[in-house]
């Protein structure tokens, strides 16, 4: 079994989605994981780990780049 490696950190479950989703596209598989500790009765979603294999960090980086890329081009 291959190690999994945080390759970024989103703020929120929709952030946490959005990079899972373009991993998914990319062909890497990814898990999320909870980032801190979380009071489960709070009301605003805990940041959370976008995790992949360790033989895919580097095509994962390299995706995740992209994608801010493309929202930074878009913003402006």
């Amino acid at each position: 079994m291959t190690r999994l490696v945080q390759v970024a950190v989103a703020g929120d479950v929709t952030e946490a989605e959005e990079i899972r989703g373009l991993l998914t596209s990319a062909g890497i598989d990814s898990e999320l994981e909870t980032a801190a500790e979380h009071d489960p009765e709070a009301h605003d979603d805990p940041p959370l780990k976008v995790l992949v294999s360790e033989l895919e960090v580097d095509a994962a980086r390299d995706a995740i780049e992209t994608l801010a890329e493309d929202e930074e081009e878009t913003a402006e």
